[in-house]
């Protein structure tokens, strides 16, 4: 047997430079690739198993996605009719019950006006009333010392009252004003067969008529009673408050 030395081979003539095919292919650039085995020297076939291609998800098909597109619209748009009517429902029922409340209190706030108003009211009548009777108790007063006479007139008026089957009538009147009964009242004084007494006890500008049948007080005091009880005031001549009277 003999043997040969190994023939020398000659550098590549570009100079050692790497060949232009020694380059990293990346994986994007392969379509498909294999592992190499010796025997694929043969010819055989290379199996299919161990062939691997890139990324094989397939897209959605259109009719899917415009189904989910369309459900997902007539679901929004469901909701959308179910929110307003709720919506609707809850602003009718607050409506309702503002009205009802806002009802409520402007009645309560007329009802406390209308009683707010009742007593000013009354506190007004009250006030006028008692400035009334004070001007008309200076202007009887300011009367009964400019025109003492009128003493006959409240004289012959109390006659006048007092029933014609009367009998047995007596007039008192205070003694200051028994001359102007006289002078200003005789005659009716004897029509009525009446008997004329001064008293002490009656104050000036009024008088007392007496007989079988009942007594007319027209005192100046009973009568100014009846004037301020016509305007709702309870107080006698003098300024102070009438007494009460026991039943």
């Amino acid at each position: 047997m003999t043997s040969s030395k190994p023939r020398p081979v000659p550098p590549p003539a570009d100079g050692g430079r790497s060949n232009a095919y020694a380059r990293f292919i990346p994986r994007e650039e392969l379509s498909s690739f294999a592992a190499w085995n010796p025997g694929d020297l043969a010819g055989g076939p290379v199996p299919q198993s161990n062939v691997q291609r890139g990324s094989t998800d397939e897209p959605a098909k259109p009719d899917l996605v415009a189904q989910q597109a369309a459900a997902l619209q007539a679901a929004r748009q469901a909701g959308y009719q179910d929110g307003y009517r709720d919506g609707l429902v809850a602003l009718d029922g607050f409506k309702q019950s503002y009205a009802k409340q806002a009802t409520a209190q402007v009645g309560t706030l007329v009802a406390s006006l209308g009683d707010e108003l009742d007593g000013l009211q009354q506190d007004m009548a009250r006030t006028l009333a008692i400035s009334a009777t004070q001007l008309a108790r200076q202007i009887v007063r300011s009367e009964l010392v400019t025109r003492p006479e009128l003493v006959a007139q409240v004289a012959q008026e109390a006659l006048d009252t007092l029933l014609l089957s009367a009998r047995h009538i007596t007039l008192r009147v205070h003694p200051d004003d028994h001359a102007l009964v006289v002078q200003g009242a005789a005659e009716v004084i004897a029509a009525r067969g009446a008997r004329l007494l001064g008293d002490a006890g009656m104050a000036r500008g009024g008088c007392l008529v007496e007989s079988d049948i009942g007594v007319i007080d027209a005192s100046l005091d009973a009568r100014w009673r009846r004037a301020a009880a016509s305007l709702g005031i309870d107080e006698s001549w003098s300024g102070q408050a009438a007494p009460e009277v026991d039943e």
